[in-house]
């Protein structure tokens, strides 16, 4: 049986000009990579999703990968079952090719076993420190192809990992995605060195989400995205979503974690 999960009621401005509310879905995995080192299960991962939708996050993302680093396949059902009852969305991310390995079952059968409200397929691999690159969809359409197909049968909104290409985004259209997640790594350092370099990276971005929306896809955005840079990253046009994990949890590190998400969801507003 199918599980609802919450849905983004977001509606776009024809005025690019103005900024309407963002949803932020937080990213539970460092908080997981901290219960890992232990076994008594502190942090407990559910306490923390219910402190990100107290503290006013729309949605929760998890991000499972196959050796298990951070959040587990035990963890995905309970966090479904959290965002189910706190009607918020839940978005989990990974790559598609990901096979079963040990407790681990692929991520395609992760995703049926919830049916979350989005899936965000990242072409990472195993031995990744964590996300770098989007899809070439121009290598991988064939062999992507049937995996958005199944996730789309059984209702699960289809997120692609993007570089702000425009030839790679029109692909992620015809390939039956529904949104584009622009990797904004890139953007995040560039914004370490120059304000100029900054605007040059985000330019880059808006124009790439200015022709997704013009495909009728949406627009999220995630990686190394924080309180500092998220005040130009916010201005994107047609910005829908935005996953944020690593800062976040940095930040409460010295605020509290309610306070970190609560900042983080002020300035999304």
């Amino acid at each position: 049986m199918l599980k609802v999960h919450g849905t983004n009621s977001r509606v776009y401005s024809k005025k690019e000009s103005l900024i309407l509310p963002i949803s932020l879905s937080v990213n539970l995995n460092k908080v997981a990579l901290i219960r890992n080192s232990r076994t008594d299960n502190n942090p407990n991962i559910v306490d923390f999703a219910n402190i990100c939708i107290d503290a006013g996050a729309a949605g929760l993302t998890a991000h499972p990968r196959s050796d298990q680093r951070h959040i587990r396949a035990d963890d995905i059902p309970l966090l479904s079952e959290v965002a189910i009852s706190r009607g918020v969305e839940f978005n989990i991310e990974g790559n598609p090719f990901a096979e079963a390995d040990g407790d681990y079952p692929g991520l395609i059968s992760l995703v049926e076993s919830v049916v979350p409200t989005q899936c965000t397929l990242v072409p990472d691999t195993a031995d990744q420190l964590t996300s770098d690159h989007g899809f070439d969809l121009t290598a991988d359409f064939d062999r992507l192809y049937p995996a958005v197909q199944r996730l789309k049968e059984i209702g699960v909104r289809v997120s692609l990992f993007m570089d702000p290409i425009e030839e790679q985004i029109t692909l992620a259209k015809k390939i039956g995605a529904d949104r584009i997640e622009l990797y904004t790594g890139p953007f995040a350092l560039a914004f370490t060195e120059s304000a100029e370099h900054a605007k040059a990276v985000f330019d880059l971005h808006a124009h790439a989400a200015r022709h997704a929306h013009s495909l009728g896809l949406g627009v999220n955005a995630g990686h190394d995205l924080s309180l500092t840079n998220m005040q130009l990253y916010k201005t994107l046009p047609h910005l829908a979503e935005v996953s944020i994990g690593h800062a976040l949890t940095a930040d409460a590190l010295k605020v509290g974690f309610y306070r970190a998400v609560e900042a983080y969801n002020k300035l999304c507003a």
